[in-house]
Formats: structure tokens, sequence, C-alpha cells
């Protein structure tokens, strides 16, 4: 079985990110996204379990290389970098056809696996985009999967239901946090991903043109203001008159 994880390198959440020229500020304290991370656990307990290949992808400048050997350190195979300075800025339609391409150039995979959204964007939309062009079944927000007699089924939560969702191969599936637990590289782990094979190809060579501007831009931005220290009061026997108070006047109640 050829598995594809895609995924992505992003600033740190823990880092002071902003935006500039309508644009989010990458390559300071870039990370791979903390919900890809399960994709990847996923992928490889797959392949681990019923053998194939796992390969990890990538859309974003040459220092996503970060984030695709850390996909290695993890148990992926291979990776493969698309790094195109027509990509800057690139919405989730962009990134969904030019993932579908490089997928398309790999050949024969059975099953693609997301994370269910990345934390510099958040918006959720790639697994959904992605399948419908690479033209596969999107079974989204998983908080298990198994792969049995030529189909993956998944079960996820969506309000107070419980599904259990099953589609045939080849398809792809976008899992949740809860899905698994994602394994921490040891040292040894850590050196061989330094001898996998990484590739990058660019747009020329997936044969994509007529991309276009990005159909969504960041028109404005400001940074979220501080937070006000709190009111800290003494107990003199009426704090729970002085609390109720407080919650009528700030209509939390």
């Amino acid at each position: 079985m050829k598995i594809v994880v895609c995924i992505k390198h992003v600033p740190d959440v823990q880092s002071e990110r902003r935006i500039e020229e309508g644009r989010l500020v990458r390559g300071e304290e870039d990370v791979l996204n903390e919900l890809d991370e399960n994709a990847v656990e996923a992928a490889v307990s797959l392949a681990e379990d019923s053998g194939g290949e796992v390969i990890a992808l990538t859309m974003g400048p040459e220092d996503s290389e970060d984030g695709v050997r850390r996909a290695l350190q993890m148990g992926a195979d291979s990776g493969l970098i698309i790094a195109d300075d027509e990509l800057a800025g690139a919405d989730v339609v962009t990134t969904a056809r030019v993932l579908a391409a490089a997928i398309e150039r790999i050949g024969g995979v059975d099953l693609i696996v997301t994370g269910m959204a990345s934390l510099d964007g958040m918006t959720s939309m790639l697994p959904g985009a992605l399948a419908a062009a690479v033209g596969v079944p999107a079974l989204t927000l998983a908080t298990e999967l198994e792969v049995d007699g030529g189909a993956v089924t998944i079960q996820r939560t969506t309000g107070t239901l419980r599904e259990t969702l099953r589609a045939p191969l080849p398809a792809l599936v976008s899992v949740t946090d809860q899905a698994n637990e994602p394994r921490y590289p040891n040292f040894a782990a850590m050196r061989a991903a330094k001898k996998k094979p990484l590739d990058v190809l660019s747009l020329d060579d997936l044969d994509l043109e007529g991309l276009g501007e990005p159909a969504v831009s960041v028109v404005a931005a400001q940074a979220r203001p501080a937070r006000e220290a709190g009111i800290i009061r003494t107990d003199a026997g009426d704090a729970g008159r002085e609390l109720a108070a407080w919650l009528v006047e700030s209509k939390l109640v």
C-alpha cells in the first residue's frame, strides 16, 4: 500500500506571528504543524500494520525541509517538497491543485492522509478540496481508521453522533488530534532520517501553468490587544455579592 501524508511547515503557535504585505511571515520559528503529526502517526502506523510505503508531501519554501525531516524521523519512508516562488501566498484551491499534481506524479497512491487543519490558517478546507482535485472520496475528522479489503473505514464524532464511514481505496482521510498519540523519534530514528530520500520539485516539474493570483487576500491585520490585568478582591465577607454584581455588570449571566 502506498500512502501519501500531506504536511505543512508553519510558524510556531507560541511565537510572535505577524503579517507583512498581506502574508504571514515564515521562516523564523517554523515547525511541523502539530495537527499533521497525528496524520504522520496514522500513516506510519498503517504502513507498519499492513505493509507499505509512506511519502511525506508538502508545498512551501525550501526551508520546509525541516518539517519533512521531522516526518521522516517519525517513520515516513521518503519526502517530497513542491517549492516555487509563484506559490507564495497560494490559497487553498491552488494548494489543492498543486498537491493533486504531485500525487499524480507519484502514482499508484492508495491512501492520502492529512491533518484536520493547519495552525496558521485554520480553514480545515484542504482535505475536501484535495480529495475533489484528485477525484477520490473524502472521509474527514477521523478519530479511528483502519484499512481492510480494499477499503478504508473511519470512526468520527459529529455533535452527539458517532459515525462509521467506509469508502473504497483510493481515498483521502483527515484525522483529528484525538486519533492517536504521535510518537517521539529516538536518536536512531533521527540518524536514519538523514539517509532517507527527499526530493524538491517546481511547478515546471509538475507541468502546471496558469495558477493565477490567490482568490483570497488579507486586506488588513492588527495585533490582538494585550490582555488587561484582572481585578483582585480581598474577601471581607461580601466577596460573593461582589462577584455576583460583577457577573451582572459584565453581562456574563
